[in-house]
């Protein structure tokens, strides 16, 4: 979902409207019908696509690979790429080593200090042999660290850079039990890509993704779901409020807003600020909970229903949408864009955050691992900001903008103003 372009760098207006034009005029090209049947495009061809194809001629050729792990020059690159390709094919076996030591415990064990393989096996009740092997590959891994000569069993071990951020992090912990979910439905990923539905394991645990009619789903159908994405929200929530100002909004409508946990870290810092939640009924009734709990019930109405069918609550003068585009398809997010600015005053804000593809620096998280989460939940894709600039734009928004942000592999930020135009919703 994010750009080519540095994101560091606010995406201006006149490059947001470039972009619009260049997307929709490609997707215009690629779907004009031609007397042969559907217009395709075509490969790139010139310099850069013969170097291309003599690269993967070479790369493919065993005698090259034998030859550049023999020449000085090019045996590191040859190496660094082995271990990579290694690390794809191991990534599960990796990811279950991260598994268990977060069910057992282990980096809160050792946040007080380093113990010894003993102290360890006997507090993870394990035996000495089966705690080795996990405690190497999780210090293999950067999860922990040697903290004595390594001596077999009589090895002290304490946390690594990976294992201690991980302890500031309770989402990460949460989404790291959660994955056996998904891995359940990835088990069989041909299967998966050429099946995607409602019996998958992740469109049952996000029931709303493919539900006829989500806003009569029940509160065992939505507590856990729930539960992770308030797990999750903080770091996301602090991360948007580092780059976006909101002191000149005093009322802020949050859509799909979940349990409120945005809301309650916006109040928190800006103690004028009027709340609004809008999220399914079952959903809503946690939110209400969560902010009596936090104090927040004089300053925070709570909306059930559904954005897609129900009215939006109208008058605020910020609208946020975090974590919420990217769970639905094309013409659910048109719609719900459209339905977004028809309740607007005109020069409001949206406020639109998530996690968008073609970030720089973190391609894999959107383009792969988001871009399979999603099809096994049975909706939505990452998109790209210029994606997500032309469809904001199509609804009617002006002044589009993307904002720097410090972590831009956990959530890219988009701010737009309600235009003066007035535009068709695309239906109730």
């Amino acid at each position: 979902m994010q750009p080519a372009a540095n994101s560091s760098r606010d995406l201006p207006e006149s490059q947001a409207a470039s972009a619009s034009r260049s997307l929709s005029g490609l997707r215009s090209a690629a779907e004009m019908p031609s007397a042969s049947g559907p217009r395709q495009l075509q490969p790139e061809v010139g310099l850069r696509a013969r170097l291309l194809a003599l690269r993967d001629r070479l790369v493919s050729s065993p005698a090259f690979q034998r030859w550049a792990l023999a020449f000085p020059l090019t045996r590191p690159l040859a190496r660094r790429y082995a271990v990579r390709l290694f690390d794809l094919s191991a990534g599960f076996v990796y990811s279950q080593l991260l598994l268990a030591a977060v069910r057992l415990q282990v980096f809160s064990l050792l946040k007080e200090g380093p113990l010894a393989l003993p102290q360890i096996a006997q507090r993870c009740q394990l035996d000495e042999e089966a705690a080795e092997r996990l405690l190497e590959g999780c210090t293999a891994l950067g999860l922990l660290e040697h903290r004595s000569d390594y001596r077999h069993r009589r090895t002290h071990y304490g946390l690594g850079m990976l294992g201690a951020a991980l302890l500031a992090n309770p989402g990460a912990i949460a989404m790291i039990e959660h994955h056996t979910r998904l891995y359940q439905d990835m088990a069989d990923p041909l299967a998966l890509l050429r099946t995607r539905g409602p019996a998958r394991e992740m469109a049952r645990y996000w029931a709303y993704a493919t539900s006829s009619d989500p806003a009569l789903l029940q509160a065992d159908a939505v507590g856990d779901y729930c539960a992770l994405m308030a797990a999750s929200q903080p770091m996301v929530a602090q991360e948007i409020l580092a780059s976006v100002d909101l002191s000149h909004v005093q009322s802020l409508l949050d859509l799909g807003g979940g349990e409120g946990v945005f809301l309650g870290e916006a109040a928190s810092r800006y103690p004028h600020l009027q709340l609004r939640l809008m999220d399914l009924p079952a959903v809503a009734a946690r939110a209400t909970a969560r902010f009596h709990e936090l104090g927040l019930a004089l300053r925070a109405k709570v909306v059930p229903g559904s954005f897609l069918t129900d009215p939006i609550p109208a008058g605020c003068d910020m609208v946020s949408l975090i974590r919420v585009v990217h769970d639905h398809d094309d013409a659910v997010v048109a719609r719900l864009l459209a339905r977004v600015h028809a309740s607007m005053q005109p020069g409001a804000q949206l406020l639109l955050a998530e996690p968008m593809a073609a970030t720089r620096g973190a391609i894999p998280v959107a383009d792969a691992y988001f871009a399979m989460y999603l099809w096994a939940m049975g909706s939505g894709r990452a998109r790209r900001p210029d994606e997500l600039v032309a469809m904001l734009e199509h609804a009617g928004f002006v002044r589009v903008r993307l904002l720097p942000s410090a972590m831009p592999l956990q959530v890219r930020i988009i701010l737009a103003e309600r235009g003066n135009r007035s535009y068709p919703t695309g239906g109730s």
